[in-house]
């Protein structure tokens, strides 16, 4: 009798592993929350890094006069499916286009998965001020929709 007793583990120990297994899960899911919310900020940093260096490379060709464009017009594009659906070369006499973006990332703080990328974001004209951005004849810059802080403590509509 004293043999079969002493091969199994009793209530109280199973109890307390359970106890503890718990307990690490416990501590363990705030982490991967903060890793996932890491790695979210991770991917907005490089879509802003992305777009922006697009837009820049746009403004750059329409001044150096490799797009055209209309005296009334700011030089940046029109959209971000322009920076994608490419534009045509000016200076090519071939007819070539200019492409700026492979494809417009979407805003990995978006919550509305219906919505196309380029509609995930809010774009700002070059006519508006930085203090009331809003959308107009042309792409200035780029920004989150999301109205969360970031991990820095900056909200993810200034970043």
């Amino acid at each position: 009798m004293s043999a079969a007793r002493r091969s199994g583990f009793t209530l109280i120990e199973l109890l307390m592993t359970l106890a503890i297994v718990s307990v690490l899960a416990a501590a363990a899911f705030p982490l991967s929350e903060m890793s996932a919310r890491r790695m979210k900020e991770r991917e907005l940093r490089e879509a802003l890094w992305q777009m922006r260096a697009a837009i820049d490379g746009y403004k750059q060709a329409s001044d150096e006069g490799r797009i055209q464009r209309s005296a009334n017009r700011s030089g940046y594009p029109p959209d971000l499916r322009t920076l994608v659906e490419g534009v045509r070369n000016a200076k090519d006499p071939g007819g070539g286009k200019i492409y700026f973006l492979r494809k417009v990332p979407r805003d990995p703080f978006a919550d509305d998965p219906a919505l196309g990328a380029d509609r995930t974001w809010v774009k700002r004209s070059y006519e508006s001020p930085a203090e009331e951005p809003r959308e107009g004849q042309d792409v200035f810059d780029v920004f989150s929709m999301s109205t969360k802080t970031g991990l820095n403590g900056v909200p993810y509509r200034e970043w």
